[in-house]
C-alpha cells in the first residue's frame, strides 16, 4: 500500500507500507519517488504483482499515470483514458457526441457569473470548486455552467465494452467559506425504500454512462456524478477509479475490489444482489488543526484513522464515519449522533493532553 496519509487502519491491514510525498488533489504527488516507492513494495511480493490499483489524486498527474503504466498494469482506467475523461473539453465533445446530457464549459470570461461555476482541472472532492470569477478561467481551470438538481453518483463496472450498474447513491457536501461545494458523504438506500432514480431515468443514464465508457474503453469499477432534477439530468464528470462511495457499497457478496480486478482483465461479473439495509459515510472535516494528533480510543465506526504524532490541518479532512440502517433516515440518524460522539470525545481528548 502507498498513499499519503498512512491512517492507522489501513496501516494495520496493509502487508507492506509507504508514505509517499506531495500534496492531493493538486497533481503534485512525488513523481520519481512514487515510482521508487512502489519498485520497493513490489520487492517484497513473493511473486510479481499482478497490477496496480489507482486511487484518487492521478487525475492531475497524467505523466505519472504514464510513468506507472511503463512498469505495472494498471488495474483499472489507463493514462489516455484519464486524460480524455479528466480534460473538461474532451469530455464535453465526449457528451455531445453521444447525446449525453453535460453543462456548459468554457475558459472565456462569462458575462453572468452567478450561472457559472469555477473549477480545476483533474480536481477531485469538491474542494477545488468555486463561484466564477471575472475575466478568463485562470491555468489548469475551466468554467462550467450552473445546473440546478440534486448530487447523485452511478457506480458502476466497465470491461471497456459494456458496463454493469452496481449501486445508486446520494451525497452531500459540507461547505466551508472558502470551499462551499467541498463533497461530505453518500449513502446508498435499503433495498425495500423507492430506488433514488426512476426506472426510466436510471436506464437512461445507466445508456449514456455505458456509452461513454465504451468509447474511452474505460475499464474496472468507476463512478458517474450527476444532477438530477424531475426528469432531467446532467452528467457532471466520470471518476474513472474507485472512488469516495467504496465503503458505502462493498457490501456485496463478492469483495468489489475483486470485481474491479475481474473487469480491468475484461471479465464482467454477473450481477450481484444490494444489500437489504441502508449504509452511509460521512468524512469528518477537522474543527481545529492537530499538530501534533493526540492519542485517541476511536470507535469502530471511525474508518481513515489519523495516527498519533501526525499533523491534521483544520479544515482537513479528520477521518470517516460509517453507520447502516434499517431505512435511509434511521441511517442519517445514526450518523449525526455518531458525528456528536466523535466531537465530544475530540474535545474531551483537546482538553486533556
Amino acid at each position: 500500500m502507498l498513499d499519503l496519509f498512512g491512517d492507522a487502519d489501513t496501516r494495520t491491514l496493509a502487508e507492506g507500507y509507504r508514505q509517499a510525498e506531495g500534496r492531493f488533489g493538486a497533481g503534485l504527488l512525488g513523481g520519481e519517488a512514487i515510482l521508487r516507492h512502489l519498485d520497493a513494495l513490489a520487492g517484497l511480493c513473493a511473486a510479481p504483482p499482478i497490477g496496480l490499483v489507482l486511487g484518487s489524486g492521478f487525475e492531475a498527474a497524467p505523466d505519472l499515470m504514464r510513468a506507472i503504466a511503463e512498469r505495472y498494469r494498471v488495474l483499472g482506467a489507463g493514462p489516455d483514458c484519464v486524460a480524455r475523461l479528466k480534460d473538461p473539453f474532451a469530455f464535453a465533445s465526449l457528451c455531445r457526441q453521444h447525446g449525453v446530457p453535460h453543462p456548459a464549459v468554457t475558459r472565456e470570461p462569462v458575462s453572468d457569473r452567478a450561472a457559472w461555476l469555477l473549477k480545476q482541472a483533474g480536481g477531485s472532492g469538491g474542494a477545488h470548486i468555486r463561484a466564477a470569477p471575472g475575466g478568463p478561467a485562470p491555468k489548469g481551470a475551466y468554467f462550467q455552467a450552473r445546473v440546478p438538481g440534486r448530487a447523485v453518483s452511478l457506480s458502476f463496472l466497465s470491461d471497456g465494452a459494456a458496463i454493469r450498474v452496481v449501486g445508486v447513491t446520494e451525497q452531500w457536501s459540507a461547505p466551508s467559506p472558502m470551499r462551499p461545494f467541498r463533497y461530505a458523504g453518500a449513502l446508498e438506500r435499503a433495498r425495500h425504500e423507492p430506488p433514488v432514480l426512476a426506472p426510466g431515468l436510471s436506464e437512461a443514464i445507466a445508456t449514456g454512462v455505458g456509452r461513454i465508457a465504451a468509447a474511452t474503453g474505460l475499464t474496472g469499477l468507476a463512478s458517474a456524478d450527476c444532477l438530477v432534477n424531475g426528469p432531467d439530468w446532467w452528467l457532471t464528470e466520470i471518476n474513472p477509479r474507485p472512488g469516495a462511495t467504496l465503503d458505502v457499497l462493498d457490501r456485496r457478496p463478492t469483495p468489489l475490489i475483486t470485481q474491479h480486478i475481474a473487469a480491468s482483465l475484461g471479465r464482467l461479473p454477473d450481477p450481484e444482489p444490494a444489500p437489504v439495509d441502508a449504509a452511509a459515510a460521512e468524512i469528518c472535516y477537522a474543527a481545529s488543526g492537530y499538530a501534533p494528533m493526540p492519542p485517541i480510543s476511536w470507535p469502530d465506526f471511525v474508518r481513515d484513522r489519523p495516527r498519533p504524532g501526525t499533523t491534521v490541518a483544520r479544515h482537513a479532512p479528520l477521518c470517516t464515519l460509517f453507520a447502516t440502517g434499517p431505512d435511509s433516515a434511521a441511517t442519517r440518524a445514526m450518523l449525526r449522533s455518531r458525528a456528536a460522539e466523535l466531537r465530544t470525545l475530540l474535545a474531551l481528548t483537546e482538553g486533556h493532553p
